[in-house]
């Protein structure tokens, strides 16, 4: 029957999805459907293990609206009320799996009032036998299937009558029958195939497999009664429907569940917020490279390394514009258009901002942490040295993104999470899916990108600490860029771990990486600039210098200049000390004198 049902369906294009058998107990199997998301079910068992499938139903709630179940129709009409020992569900819970369900079974009792061949409705047929059967006859083995004994026995009787008439054609009789005889058997078999009559069971036919060919009967449970729904007739391929069927659901469950496939984007309240504050990150930092490139000629903001600076601004303005595209997805644009400018905006805005402030720090610990002997000869400021520094770390990142986006490029990729089920609707199942932007070896680029930058700043850190009591004014900052540098590490040694966790959090991880960009550009910024604009408004040291430089004339070499005034100092310094022994001398001389007399006095009063 499997095979059969297996074929056919192939035929109108339909497809068993799932196939499960099962010997004694069907608790796995009922699971595996469940696991399967089968809907249409189709059980081939006896009466018996009907009871143990549906108990293990009731249990793994593989009933109600979503599903349909289509059993053999030949059952007792309560054959679910019916106590077994081999089950543990109670009738109420019996009844409330089975409900619904579908039952189909050949017609065994023709249901339109039509005298028969044997010249007996259906039924008269039923009521002579059950005279016959006397008390309870629904007890009596095959009482249901009687009709069709009884057209059976008509069909042999009128095929054996036109053999026997065929025979007689030929010079044989059905007496001389036997199974070696091949005539014989094939007029009987040409009979019975041809064999066409109305019985009490209905239309009489077979086909060419010997198979009868009759009425389907097609019910359904409801309300724990079965109801007539419609019938089929197989000779005409008719199928007469009632229109009487009842879905708990009120329609029959789909065949399926839908899979609907949603995108989880970035919140838009939070990508806007952050770009705002990432806008004004962006004006601060021109605001300070502008008014660093304005005083560069101002004596304190030259004792800053300016440029250093200027690479700082740059470096945050870069940072602070990778936000962007880090914020956008297939909600802004398409998949071909992913973002992967924010590597190089984050990469790049990090080696010129953090690179400018580490060399500044490395520089005072490399000079003013050394013996005497060697202090000395490196006290001379060396600018491009420290520039070199700053290209050096930008070119290992040039290099290092060069790489991987020829050996290992990175892509559009798509994480898809559990599937949800959305309370309104039990037939649709909700796909999550979260893109991101990312290589096939991620993790192995990130660390080296991750141990490459966590060195640079846990050293930073350390020459920041080291460096904290150090005073000079080659590099008059350093103590702020000490304080943005621990700032910046601590920000970044949090925020990297975090947002690797998070990833599959598409607003957590933006919040994270966005909000530490900022802020570490937002202290950067303050830190460095903040107080020089403050010193330079409150003392008006840029009009000074412009004053000093009209009467003296500007100096072509800010390293000279820078001597002369240190030496000037030092004699101001030497010029107070010597007035100052010149004035001490002059005391003792005056009280030498004084005690030059008094011993001169007490010698001419003495005989």
């Amino acid at each position: 029957t499997l095979d059969d049902l297996d074929q056919r369906v192939k035929e109108a294009g339909l497809e068993i999805t799932f196939r499960q058998s099962f010997f004694s107990d069907p608790a796995a199997p009922v699971r595996n459907l469940k696991r399967q998301d089968a809907r249409i079910i189709v059980g081939l068992f006896y009466e018996t293990e009907a009871r143990k499938v549906f108990c293990e139903v009731y249990k793994e709630k593989l009933y109600g609206k979503k599903y349909v179940w289509f059993l053999i129709g030949w059952y007792a009409d309560n054959w679910f009320r019916i106590k077994d020992p081999a089950i543990n569900c109670t009738e109420a819970e019996m009844a409330e799996a089975v409900e619904g369900h579908v039952t189909t079974e050949i017609v065994m009792l023709n249901p339109e009032n039509t005298r028969s061949i044997s010249n007996m409705t259906s039924q008269e047929f039923i009521e002579k036998l059950q005279k016959r059967l006397g008390k309870n006859p629904e007890e009596t083995g095959g009482f249901q299937e009687a009709p069709l004994a009884y057209d059976a026995i008509w069909a042999l009787a009128l095929a054996l009558n036109k053999t026997s008439a065929e025979l007689v054609k030929k010079g044989l009789r059905l007496e001389d029958f036997n199974y070696n005889n091949k005539n014989i058997t094939d007029e009987i078999y040409r009979a019975l195939n041809s064999s066409a009559f109305e019985g009490v069971s209905g239309h009489v036919v077979f086909d060419a497999s010997g198979s009868r060919m009759a009425w389907t009967l097609i019910e359904q449970l409801q309300g724990g009664v079965y109801k007539k729904i419609g019938y089929y007739d197989s000779t005409k391929d008719n199928l007469s429907w009632y229109n009487n069927d009842k879905w708990i659901g009120g329609a029959p469950p789909a065949d399926y569940t839908k899979v609907i496939t949603t995108f989880r984007f970035l919140s838009q309240k939070l990508f806007i917020s952050v770009s705002v504050l990432a806008s004004l990150g962006i004006l601060l930092a021109i605001i300070c490279l502008a008014f660093n490139i304005y005083n560069g000629h101002v004596r304190y903001i030259q004792n800053s390394q300016p440029y250093l600076n200027n690479m700082t601004a740059v470096g945050c303005t870069l940072a602070l514009a990778a936000v962007f595209p880090l914020g956008l997805d297939g909600y802004h644009i398409g998949p071909r258009r992913f973002p992967f400018a924010r590597l190089w905006l984050l990469g790049l805005g990090f080696s010129l901002a953090y690179g400018s402030m580490f060399t500044k720090i490395w520089w005072v610990h490399t000079v003013f942490t050394k013996k005497e002997e060697k202090k000395e000869k490196r006290k001379t400021l060396e600018p491009w040295k420290l520039y070199a520094t700053v290209g050096l770390l930008v070119g290992l990142d040039v290099v290092t993104l060069i790489i991987w986006q020829i050996v290992d490029p990175l892509h559009r990729t798509i994480e898809e999470f559990t599937k949800e089920e959305p309370k309104t609707d039990t037939d649709v199942s909700i796909l999550p899916q979260l893109e991101h932007c990312s290589s096939t070896k991620m993790n192995t680029w990130l660390g080296i990108f991750y141990g490459f930058k966590g060195l640079l700043l846990l050293l930073g850190i350390f020459l920041a600490y080291e460096t904290k009591s150090v005073s000079t004014e080659k590099i008059n900052d350093h103590r702020a860029v000490g304080m943005a540098i621990y700032n910046v590490a601590v920000l970044c040694l949090i925020t990297a771990p975090v947002t690797m966790i998070l990833s599959s959090q598409q607003d957590a991880a933006f919040a994270f990486a966005s909000l530490a960009v900022v802020f570490s550009s937002y202290i950067t910024l303050v830190v460095l600039f903040v107080p020089k604009m403050r010193r330079l408004i409150t003392r008006g040291e840029w009009q000074s210098e412009q004053q000093d430089t009209m009467k003296t004339g500007s100096s072509t070499n800010n390293n000279e200049e820078e001597k002369s005034r240190l030496l000037e100092k030092e004699n101001r310094e030497l010029e107070k000390i010597i007035a100052e022994k010149e004035e001490r001398v002059s005391e003792l001389r005056q009280q030498l004198q004084d005690r030059q007399q008094l011993r001169s006095r007490r010698r001419s009063s003495n005989p």
